[in-house]
């Protein structure tokens, strides 16, 4: 679960770490509320969306006066958000953060995930704070630093002083990072986070270090032990489609192609859409039912794909283990039946009962395409769609 900045800030500023003073509103006489109780005569206006790149998109700005905080947010509030993670359409923007602006010495990037590999913890810092970490690594290699924490043992204090002085923080400012480090570790941990990302982490011109902006990231599957952030959970810059999908139990990410993509199995799914795009074809979204999707969820998976209207043909690469074939196949057949499907069906079964499933779908008589391999599907299924046009 991804959280937005201000939820962020929140839990942060529960562990009385420094983060601007600020409050979410929903439209612009709020916006001035807020501004004038501030009291600072600027302040930044920042788009509340789930993607990077705000600021490159416009989603935020410095303000200076009254008139500018109504009409930014006025203009905002209700637009589409277009930046480099968000793909051509945007996000709705429904709220931004009024927050005091911050005098800046120094930009510091740090963030704390996990190295599925080592099966540990790792902080990642850097001096280019205010940057994408990604051009950082591609620019400046030397200028990242990670260090592996182990977690039965948490952070040892040689680790924390190590990474202030990564940072080039020198005197106070390394003890006083140094514990910024620890609580951050223990937000971390008590959060059940899969992120925590603070860029850039700033020092002021008196010596104040302040989380500016931050990203978070929750486990999905520890939620059930944090009613709290259950409450706080918003799906606001989520698609139907992935709240569909979210309830149903399935994956869904929505893509710009044509072709939908019905398949078991996160690994196949993504081998599909490749072979797709191999063939000339576009995937409009990878779509997992998992090993044991029931006739149910095969529906509302063919229900989700058509939320979509740039869909016009749909392909199942289904590989039977533990999700028999003759399953998917009444699960088709009922789709077709409840979604009225009216584009070019590809469907390529193999595995357990795929006999038995072929037969099903053979006596439904409905439009199937049937196809043999992965390349015999995609080479179908675009063929089908290019005629269609």
């Amino acid at each position: 679960m991804k959280l937005y900045e201000y939820q962020a800030k929140n839990i942060l500023h529960k562990y009385n770490i420094n983060v601007p003073k600020g409050e979410v509103v929903t439209n612009a006489e709020d916006a001035l509320i807020i501004y004038n109780q501030l009291g600072a005569g600027k302040c930044v206006i920042k788009s509340q969306v789930l993607a990077g790149g705000r600021g490159k998109g416009g989603g935020v700005k410095i303000i200076e006066t009254p008139e500018e905080v109504k009409t930014f947010t006025s203009k905002t509030i209700g637009s589409r958000l277009i930046t480099a993670q968000t793909g051509e359409k945007g996000i709705l923007v429904n709220k931004v953060l009024v927050a005091e602006a911050i005098n800046i010495k120094k930009e510091l990037y740090l963030a704390i995930s996990i190295d599925r590999s080592t099966s540990k913890i790792t902080i990642i810092s850097s001096t280019e704070g205010g940057t994408e970490i990604e051009e950082v690594s591609a620019k400046t290699p030397h200028k990242i630093f990670k260090e592996q924490i182990n977690p039965l043992l948490g952070i040892r204090n040689f680790q924390a002083r190590q990474i202030a002085i990564n940072l080039g923080l020198t005197g106070p400012l390394l003890t006083k990072a140094s514990s910024l480090l620890k609580t951050l570790f223990k937000v971390f941990i008590e959060n059940d986070c899969s992120l925590l990302e603070i860029n850039p982490l700033v020092l002021t011109p008196d010596d104040e270090i302040v989380a500016l902006d931050i990203k978070m990231e929750i486990d999905d599957n520890a939620l059930f032990q944090h009613k709290e952030l259950l409450e706080i959970k918003e799906l606001s810059d989520v698609s139907s489609a992935e709240n569909m999908a979210s309830d149903a139990g399935l994956s869904y990410i929505g893509l710009d192609g044509n072709i939908g993509c019905l398949v078991n199995g996160a690994g196949l799914a993504m081998a599909t859409m490749d072979i797709i795009k191999l063939y000339g074809g576009e995937p409009a979204n990878f779509l997992d039912v998992g090993g044991d999707a029931s006739v149910e969820k095969v529906t509302t998976a063919f229900e989700i794909i058509f939320t979509d209207p740039h869909v016009s043909g749909v392909l199942v690469n289904i590989f039977g283990g533990i999700m028999k074939c003759d399953i998917v196949a009444e699960g088709v057949i009922h789709a077709i039946e409840k979604v009225d499907i009216k584009v070019p069906l590809v469907v390529r079964l193999e595995g357990t009962n795929v006999e038995i499933a072929r037969k099903i779908l053979d006596d439904s008589k409905l439009n199937i395409i049937f196809a043999d391999s992965m390349k015999d599907a995609s080479e179908k299924i675009i063929n089908a769609v290019n005629r269609k046009k």
